[in-house]
């Protein structure tokens, strides 16, 4: 079965790990209903980062409760060895972290990163069926590896704060990064979405977009909020997103 497309134009993507986990179908049926068209899910495995969150089980009963596009975040030690399980839950889309795929991240891929990074493109592409990404944390600069492998990737994810824990505040001297890779994209010509996650909410979302973001996560900023729907409104006013029909 083909992939599934990432659901176009800028988008507001409402991270799962602020939710409530007591009452999560009817969360996920909130943000539907406030327009959601995407859904963030991040895994943390405990050891790439210092907490954890959830396997494919939970990704298994997310997809069986909704027709949303997963977007789902592998913050883990060893993401080849686990592409299979999720995809099989349910997951549309697997980023991977390139600092997991072994050899000098910050600086740059190593072969080895490279050849793991191509046998999970062949798996995502052959086998799964599903999108592929590759995410970047606040230290590793992601044009070397872009520059590499940007043809190769559905998306490029730009950490805006240390992955681990929701909440956090967004770090602005990061801005300048996604325009750097927003600018690649565009001048190679690539399909590449670019993401943003971390410490966006309604006085950071516009600065995203502007710099070039398509998808904007948001955790605190849509669950905290008692109206979900109010939430994405006013994150998609400042990201300068145009009202859509039915709205």
């Amino acid at each position: 079965m083909p992939a599934r497309g990432i659901p176009t134009g800028t988008q507001i993507v409402p991270s799962l790990l602020a939710a409530d986990f007591v009452r999560l179908g009817r969360e996920i049926r909130a943000v539907e209903d406030a327009g959601a068209e995407i859904l963030h899910l991040d895994v943390m495995d405990g050891h790439f980062v210092p907490n954890i969150t959830f396997g494919p089980p939970l990704v298994r009963s997310v997809r069986g409760a909704t027709r949303l596009f997963l977007d789902t975040h592998l913050m883990i030690r060893d993401p080849l060895a686990l592409m299979e399980p999720f995809a099989r839950a349910g997951a549309d889309l697997l980023t991977l972290h390139v600092e997991a795929l072994g050899g000098g991240a910050a600086s740059g891929p190593s072969a080895e990163g490279l050849e793991v990074f191509r046998r999970a493109r062949e798996l995502a592409s052959d086998e799964l069926g599903c999108l592929l990404g590759l995410s970047f944390r606040p230290v590793t600069d992601p044009l070397p590896w872009l520059r590499e492998l940007g043809a190769s990737c559905d998306l490029a994810l730009i950490m805006t704060v240390e992955p681990g824990f929701g909440g956090q505040a967004f770090r602005a001297e990061l801005l300048p990064r996604i325009a750097e890779v927003r600018r690649l994209i565009d001048e190679r010509g690539w399909t590449c979405r670019v993401e943003v996650d971390g410490g966006v909410n309604a006085d950071t979302a516009g600065s995203c977009a502007r710099a070039g973001a398509d998808l904007l996560v948001a955790g605190t900023a849509v669950f905290d909020r008692p109206d979900r729907t109010a939430a994405m409104r006013e994150l998609e006013t400042a990201a300068g997103v145009a009202p859509r029909p039915g709205r």
